[in-house]
């Protein structure tokens, strides 16, 4: 392939643009909020997931709760009825007031018991809570942290979304000027290895940075100036400037 020396050196400026459009594109890539982001909505899952839980919880004991209370409320209505009797002077058989004594003791057995287990079932659904809206707490914490992340995020990916654009925009008037079939190449080897085409300097392509032979520095400097010539090794386009040293 031959092509105007002038339109090759081209090439160098393409390349370099073509360097700076994939450093923005992998800049965008690797910005640090993209872990970190995906780190809290991992967290934000699991912190949910824990709270969704913990709520069943307060759900329970509250509804134990419940229980406890109404479980509790009969037996001490029906003490309150059997002690009325006793002291209103209403029942006077003597094995019927032993009877209800004894019924009344008993009762007071029961609530002790009811009332314990409320009170543990109290004590216990105030901890669930307390734990629940820690939970909540943290859930806010990380999903506030998120809320930063992205917009950092969301900031660097629109300011390098504009680089891009810039350097595309400067590219295509020069990827114009390069004859069609050269351009063709150049995308090829490109779209290969992500660099079409590098300077030979002082006897090393910009490439792979390996030196040439001396066998391959007689060809390079037998070729004709408008000749495209390629790296013997990794066969980008070797652009050939007065610093190529041939």
């Amino acid at each position: 392939m031959h092509a105007d020396p002038a339109a090759q050196l081209k090439l160098l400026t393409l390349a370099d643009l073509d360097k700076e459009i994939g450093r923005v594109a992998h800049a965008a890539r690797t910005l640090p909020q993209h872990k970190e982001i995906a780190e809290l909505m991992s967290a934000r899952q699991a912190v949910t997931d824990e709270l969704v839980a913990s709520g069943v919880d307060v759900e329970d004991l509250s509804v134990a709760v419940e229980k406890a209370e109404s479980d509790l409320a009969p037996v001490k209505a029906r003490l309150e009825r059997e002690e009325k009797r006793i002291h209103d002077g209403s029942v006077s058989d003597s094995k019927i007031l032993r009877s209800l004594t004894d019924e009344v003791e008993h009762l007071l057995r029961r609530i002790s018991e009811l009332e314990d287990n409320e009170l543990e079932l109290m004590g216990r659904l105030e901890d669930a809570t307390t734990h629940r809206d820690r939970i909540a707490a943290r859930k806010a914490e990380i999903e506030a942290k998120l809320r930063d992340s992205v917009a950092i995020r969301d900031e660097a990916v629109a300011k390098l979304r504009s680089e891009s654009q810039d350097l595309t925009a400067t590219r295509g008037p020069i990827a114009a000027q390069i004859p069609a079939d050269l351009l063709k190449l150049y995308e090829k080897l490109r779209s290969a290895s992500g660099l079409g085409a590098a300077a030979f300097t002082r006897g090393r392509c910009g490439g792979c940075q390996l030196q040439a032979t001396v066998a391959d520095l007689e060809m390079y400097r037998r070729a004709p100036a408008d000749e495209v010539i390629r790296c013997v090794e990794c066969e980008r386009i070797l652009i050939r400037t007065a610093e190529s040293g041939l």
